[in-house]
C-alpha cells in the first residue's frame, strides 16, 4: 500500500472515534444524496447508490439519517443542490494529488482548494495533467485470517482482478462497474466485508524518503481531507510507518 493509503485508513477508522465522527457522516450524507439524485433513489437499480448506502452504514451512519439524503437526492425533501468538482494538483516533491469535492458554491470551493494546495507547498494544475496517473478501481476490504486459496478461487470466480494482504486483512480490486457484484459475491460465500469502495489507484508510486518534506506533504493532504467540501483525497506517495506514526502522534 501506498503512504497515502496508509494514512488515508488510518484517518478513516479515528474518525469513528472522536469527533470527526461528524465531519465523516456529513461527507457521506452528501455522497449519498449526489447519487441518489444523478441515478435515482431505488438501490437495486443505481449502483452507485447501493455503494453509497452500504459505504454509509458501515460507519454508523443511522438509516433515517440516510434515507433522508435519499429523498433529498431525489427531491422527495428541500435541500441544498452540490455538485462534483474535482481538482488536480502537484504536493511538495512532485507527489501527484487528486482531489474530489461536492459543492453549493463553485466558486468558493475552488479559492479555497487552491488556497490549500499554496499555503502547504503545493500547486494546482490544469484539469487532466494529474488524472492520467491513476487509475479508478473498487476496493473491498475483507477481514481475515482466512483461507487464502478459498479467497483467490472466489476472486477469480466473481469478476474481481486480484487481491493483496494488509497486514490483518485483505484487500480486493474489482473493475468500478464490478464492485457491487464482486462485493456480493464475497458476502455470498461467507467472507467478512468491512468496507468497500470506487477509489483512484496511483500507477506509480513516489517514495518521499526525507522526513522533513514527507510531513510537508502529510500536511497538504491533511488540509485538505479536514475540508468540508472534500470528499475523497488520491496521492501517489509512499513514506514509512515511522514517519506516518510520528506524524499521526
Amino acid at each position: 500500500m501506498s503512504g497515502h493509503s496508509k494514512w488515508a485508513t488510518t484517518k478513516h477508522r479515528k474518525g469513528a472515534k472522536d469527533s470527526a465522527r461528524a465531519k465523516v457522516f456529513a461527507k457521506l450524507i452528501r455522497q449519498v444524496e449526489v447519487a441518489a439524485r444523478e441515478g435515482g433513489g431505488d438501490q437495486s437499480a443505481n449502483a452507485s447508490l447501493r455503494t453509497m448506502y452500504q459505504k454509509a452504514r458501515e460507519a454508523s451512519v443511522p438509516i433515517d439519517t440516510i434515507d433522508r439524503a435519499v429523498k433529498r437526492g431525489t427531491g422527495e425533501l428541500e435541500g441544498a443542490r452540490y455538485e462534483p468538482v474535482t481538482y488536480e494538483g502537484y504536493g511538495p516533491g512532485g507527489v501527484a494529488v487528486i482531489v474530489e469535492t461536492l459543492t453549493d458554491n463553485r466558486n468558493r470551493t475552488s479559492a479555497e482548494i487552491k488556497h490549500l494546495f499554496t499555503r502547504f507547498g503545493g500547486s494546482i494544475a490544469e484539469p487532466g495533467s494529474v488524472a492520467w496517473q491513476f487509475d479508478r478501481k473498487g476496493v473491498i476490504e475483507v477481514q481475515g485470517p482466512l483461507d487464502e486459496d478459498q479467497l483467490l478461487e472466489r476472486v477469480l470466480e466473481s469478476g474481481a482482478e486480484n487481491f493483496s494482504d494488509d497486514g490483518d486483512n485483505y484487500l480486493v480490486t474489482t473493475p468500478p462497474h464490478e464492485l457491487a457484484a464482486v462485493r456480493d459475491a464475497l458476502d455470498g460465500s461467507g467472507f467478512k466485508v468491512l468496507s468497500s469502495e470506487l477509489t483512484l489507484v496511483p500507477q506509480n508510486v513516489i517514495a518521499v524518503t526525507d522526513d522533513a518534506e514527507a510531513k510537508r506533504v502529510l500536511r497538504l493532504v491533511d488540509a485538505m481531507d479536514e475540508h468540508d467540501d472534500v470528499q475523497n483525497v488520491f496521492a501517489n506517495f509512499d513514506v514509512s510507518d515511522e514517519v506516518l506514526a510520528a506524524f499521526e502522534g
